[in-house]
């Protein structure tokens, strides 16, 4: 299983896939979705080496610039070492399908809590995860 993650220049994951293959096909799947999610393209593409992205593209007819240098994926490569961790701990996930929910739930997860510390301050840091905090209370709350 390879798993696909679309994720912005704050580390915001914005969409993620998981797929059998790493061919043109799963490519598409992901980048058709994220267009379809976002509804614009995206200024630029920070991608790894795959060739299938390069067919891709192509078959969409994406102009905006895809840079493909070393270690410039990096923020992809390090959101999803918790998932990995995870994954180690669970040995494997059984299917697809049980993946792909637990990683729905997770980026979700991530997206609330996860803050660029190093962007603001403490006293503004504190009041993003209070703010966190009550939105998760309201969802355990809903369920």
């Amino acid at each position: 299983m390879y798993l696909w993650r679309a994720v912005d220049h704050e580390g915001e994951v914005l969409d993620m896939l998981v797929q059998r293959r790493r061919d043109t096909q799963a490519a598409l799947r992901l980048m058709r979705k994220l267009l379809k999610k976002q509804g614009f393209a995206p200024k630029l593409l920070v991608i790894d080496k795959l060739g299938s992205y390069g067919s891709a593209f192509r078959q969409l007819r994406l102009t905006c610039p895809h840079d493909r240098g070393l270690r410039k994926n990096n923020r992809a490569e390090n959101s999803h070492q918790v998932v990995r961790r995870q994954e180690r701990k669970m040995q494997r996930f059984k299917s697809a399908r049980s993946a792909q929910r637990f990683l729905n739930i997770q980026s979700a997860v991530h997206n609330t809590f996860n803050h660029q510390r190093h962007l603001v301050s403490r006293s503004t840091l504190r009041i993003f995860r209070a703010e966190a905090a009550a939105r998760w209370q309201d969802v355990v709350a809903a369920a």
